[in-house]
């Protein structure tokens, strides 16, 4: 190697150990903080995992319409699922049949053998939890 290559990575390797280290401080301690609850807020705000409830059991967070399929076990094949702050409309489909529920907050009912119970219901947000009853 010609030594002119050498002293450059010899300056280049100076000037990297110059480098002062980062001590933590109250406003790194708060930009952490900072950068955790929007981590959180984001994955509170991220999609439902709708594959999960493709067995009829699941517990699903919502903030709008969703619709998903379904095993052919139960009689249909999607569900779709809408609601309004005082009720859930849950709506299953398959080749030549529909079932459908309206569910106020608290409340349970079923569409062809799942069960779907309504845990919290506002305006925004929607929570149920499905089970397979068959």
């Amino acid at each position: 190697m010609p030594p002119t290559i050498r002293i450059a990575a010899l300056a280049a390797a100076a000037s990297i150990a110059l480098v002062p280290l980062a001590v933590p401080t109250a406003s790194a301690t708060t930009a952490a903080t900072v950068t955790a609850a929007t981590v959180t807020a984001a994955a509170a705000t991220a999609k439902p995992n709708l594959r999960a409830c493709y067995d009829g059991t699941c517990k699903l967070s919502l903030t709008r319409g969703v619709s998903f399929r379904v095993s052919s076990r139960f009689g249909i094949t999607r569900l779709a699922i809408t609601f309004t702050s005082a009720t859930v409309r849950v709506k299953g489909t398959g080749p030549g049949v529909m079932s459908q529920a309206y569910l106020g907050e608290g409340s349970t009912g079923s569409v062809n053998h799942i069960g779907v119970r309504v845990v919290s219901l506002s305006s925004g947000k929607a929570v149920l939890r499905l089970t397979a009853r068959r």
